[in-house]
């Protein structure tokens, strides 16, 4: 009862401050703007100092010929926007939004611009003790507060819980001849995170990075993979680093690895919300249900096949079965499943550690990766002796894994025999709810995109425009596409008789099998992508 009073309040609140906000833009004669569905203009924000933005409570809208569009809070205060003018310049046409938009607006683009604008003024290339603590606390009061924190300690740690703020998977820190740049992926696609930073800076930022990961800070010439860990919001995240030599200098990824919120998300984790089709999802419950048998995924890395076989493990775990998986490396961990990681330099290897495991009286088990001739034959002769086998190969799609096995020396009878389907997968990027809009092609467009432009023409697609919660890239968060191939009968005397792989497809075809671009399709169709990215992530089938 408390909270349904909470949220009315917030919403009267809400409402009584546009009101105010829309009266005081008819009184000074000023447009009102609603900065929800705001598409930000990158670019201009970074030209504008941020601290200046803070401290008048502005944004900038539009750089217009005759001079900067902003938003302000409150159009009276005429001696404030007369400084504002005089500091940047330019002349000011003003505009009037909500306060509390404007500083969500800031937040949100700017999440720690100021702090990163500090900690790259001054580097100095200062020794950093090793006894800096990687397993401590990260947030942006600790960030803003300490005054004696060294520069370079500042932008690393800011960059840090900058990208977990932003929900970034990977950090990317990339050298070139005359800077460094720092990118995020997020939604995997990769996007700027700061303005370059000199070159003479980047030794320090990645010994910094060594000394936090526990690597050597002396070698430079060969690459380094190393972890750590830092504790965020009150959970531990862990992060794998990988350090790489190149021509200009040495680059670096960390790979952010939120074990406890991605346990909690895999404990309830299930197909339904993994983005299959109705049809594929009904078909491939049934296979992961079977006694025996290989269930094979296949797609580039970071297409989320390992999220899709924790969703099938999750949905047949019971306490009757024993689960084994072999993985490298186990990135989350299941309660009620035995995980055990891959440890190529103590010998422990995919095929090693599968023929281990067929001792501890498995009825499932995962194989985390196909990679050789000995991994795949010792899971196939696992799935022809009762055992349920999940595993992942890479390949492009669901006819592809065919030739692969085939050109690894696996004998054709015995894997068509072990296969009960193959699912072919890849992620695309979701429309962002918040500013999702509808938007028509014209012919030209529609035909590269492999449509009719009879039957799509009229068709409002849903593209996002760009706000505040999707930081201005009209998209946040991904839904899976899939392809899913039975072996039926048919299809499995195809491949024993070594027939062309248009034969299996026309086949599959014609059993009902939609491919990825189908899959694709769908979705747009649906409004949950846009056209232009299913483009690019699938192969587009010429119009005729």
């Amino acid at each position: 009862m408390a909270d349904a009073t909470v949220l009315v309040t917030t919403a009267v609140s809400t409402v009584d401050e546009v009101s105010r906000a829309q009266a005081l833009a008819l009184r000074y004669r000023c447009e009102f703007v609603d900065l929800k569905n705001f598409r930000i203009q990158h670019e201009l924000f970074r030209s504008v100092p941020v601290d200046m933005m803070f401290r008048y409570n502005f944004v900038p809208l539009e750089q217009v010929e005759d001079g900067l569009t902003i938003a302000v809070s409150d159009p009276s205060r005429l001696m404030m926007l007369d400084e504002i003018s005089g500091l940047l310049g330019q002349r000011l046409i003003t505009r009037v939004a909500t306060l509390s938009q404007i500083t969500d607006l800031l937040k949100k683009t700017e999440q720690s611009q100021r702090v990163l604008d500090e900690a790259t003024e001054g580097l100095t290339f200062d020794v950093i003790s090793a006894e800096e603590n990687a397993d401590e606390s990260i947030s942006i009061e600790k960030l803003t507060s300490e005054e004696d924190i060294s520069p370079i300690i500042r932008l690393v740690d800011t960059t840090i819980f900058t990208a977990l703020e932003r929900r970034a998977s990977d950090i990317h820190l990339e050298t070139y001849d005359d800077s460094l740049l720092v990118k995020y992926r997020i939604d995997g696609v990769l996007q700027s995170a700061m303005a370059p930073i000199a070159r003479e800076h980047h030794t320090t930022i990645l010994s910094r990075i060594k000394i936090m990961s526990e690597l050597d800070i002396a070698e430079r010439r060969v690459p380094q993979d190393g972890r750590f860990r830092v504790r965020y919001k009150g959970r531990l995240i862990d992060f794998r680093v990988s350090i790489m030599p190149t021509v200009h200098g040495e680059n670096a990824v960390l790979r952010v690895l939120d074990k406890e919120s991605m346990s909690e998300k895999f404990h309830k984790l299930t197909l339904d919300v993994v983005g299959f089709g109705e049809e594929d999802l009904r078909r491939f419950r049934r296979y992961i249900r079977e006694p025996y048998g290989m269930v094979l995924v296949t797609g580039p890395t970071g297409s989320g096949k390992t999220t899709t076989l924790y969703a099938a493990l999750n949905e047949i775990k019971s306490d009757e079965d024993k689960i084994i998986t072999i993985e490298d490396p186990v990135e989350y961990q299941i309660r009620g499943i035995t995980q055990i990681p891959v440890n190529e330099k103590k010998g422990l290897t995919f095929a090693r550690g599968l023929r281990s495991i067929l001792r501890h009286d498995p009825d499932k088990i995962l194989v985390g990766e196909i990679r050789d001739q000995e991994t795949a034959q010792i899971a196939i002769n696992s799935a022809l002796t009762g055992h349920l086998v999940f595993t992942t190969v890479h390949a492009n799609n669901v006819v592809d894994v065919l030739g692969r096995f085939l050109n690894m020396g696996v004998e054709a009878y015995n894997f068509v025999s072990a296969l009960n389907c193959i699912l072919a997968q890849r992620l695309v990027r979701t429309n962002c709810e918040y500013c999702s809009r509808g938007v028509r092609y014209d012919d030209e467009f529609l035909r590269n995109s492999g449509l009719n432009p009879a039957e799509w023409r009229e068709y409002e697609f849903r593209e996002g425009a760009g706000c505040i919660e999707c930081a201005g890239t009209g998209f946040r968060g991904r839904t899976a596409i899939h392809e899913l191939l039975e072996l039926t009968d048919a299809i499995r005397e195809v491949i024993l008789e070594k027939k062309p792989t248009s034969e299996v497809r026309r086949l599959a075809q014609q059993g009902g099998m939609k491919f990825l671009r189908e899959s694709a399709l769908d979705r747009v169709a649906r409004g949950l992508t846009t056209l232009k990215e299913t483009n690019k992530v699938t192969f587009v089938e010429a119009f005729r």
